[in-house]
């Protein structure tokens, strides 16, 4: 298995960023890597998400994204190809009318990858990510 966290300030409410957060269908406008990003199904608090990304290789993946409104959305593996387990979360927090934000992500490759290898995988694009989000939030806010 392979980890990955940051903890970040962005620069509008709670209530905001969870709205960017939880409009999966809105990634692949400020989310460079995802291609398409589609919810599939809906079973109360609980969404099936499927992720079209592309990282040097094109690859599809399913989790199931679990919401609680303007505090947190974890997420569970489903299917895919190139993963065998993953699981994470987005932690919302309010700090001076600013939202921290923590991220995690927790995953094990189907094909063997060796840890520092896969390590390396999981977090190169986290600075990317991160500041793809502030962008966002930048273009939406005005923030």
């Amino acid at each position: 298995m392979a980890s990955a966290q940051t903890s970040q300030v962005f620069n509008c409410t709670v209530e905001e960023f969870y709205k960017i957060i939880s409009d999966y269908e809105k990634y692949p406008e400020f989310l460079n890597e995802v291609k398409t990003c589609q919810v599939i199904r809906e079973e109360g608090a609980k969404k099936l998400v499927e992720y079209n990304i592309s990282l040097i290789k094109t690859f599809s993946y399913s989790l199931w994204m679990s919401e609680e409104p303007f505090k947190k959305i974890s997420w569970m593996f489903a299917s895919g190809d190139i993963f065998k387990t993953m699981s994470g979360y987005w932690e919302l927090a309010e700090e001076a009318g600013l939202t921290r934000a923590t991220y995690f992500l927790d995953a094990s490759f189907g094909l063997f990858v060796p840890g520092p290898i896969a390590k390396g995988i999981v977090n190169a694009n986290l600075p990317n990510m991160i500041s793809a989000y502030q962008k966002r939030v930048k273009e939406l806010y005005g923030k």
